[in-house]
């Protein structure tokens, strides 16, 4: 398989780890923090295209793709993509600090929901190791 299906595919089924985490923390929970998954409309252009159907599953798979194709580029350059800690941090705390787009829209959760917070950002640890641990199946 070449680079880009490894990364297409990490990017994929990482995503669904991480739909799937939020989907049960919301079953087990009530908490709507998986509702910022699928939100766009704190982006202007793309705010747009929310009515159409599975328009937030194209924008949640799509933005995990990205984010795995560009750390392992970013981390390739250092001869860092064997280490867990750059995966682990760098999907943690950027989602911490992403959680507060949520002052941008009327959707739920809250920005100051911090169990919604914590459940986000620790979602997204666990979507941290996965793209490693995945990344390490897939060499």
């Amino acid at each position: 398989m070449t680079q880009s299906g490894k990364l297409f595919l990490i990017g994929t089924v990482a995503g669904a780890i991480l739909a799937g985490i939020m989907q049960a923390i919301h079953w087990l929970t009530g908490n709507e923090a998986y509702l910022l998954l699928y939100n766009a409309d704190y982006i202007p252009v793309l705010k747009n295209f929310e009515h159409l159907a599975a328009f937030g599953l194209v924008f949640h798979f799509t933005f995990c793709i990205l984010g795995v194709v560009a750390l392992f580029y970013i981390l390739e350059l250092f001869k860092r993509t064997h280490c867990i800690t750059p995966y682990i941090i760098i999907y943690t705390f950027g989602a911490a600090i992403l959680f507060f787009l949520t002052i941008f829209t009327e959707q739920p959760p809250a920005a100051t929901d911090a169990l919604a917070w914590f459940y986000w950002t620790a979602a997204h640890a666990v979507y941290g190791v996965t793209v490693r641990h995945a990344h390490q199946i897939l060499a």
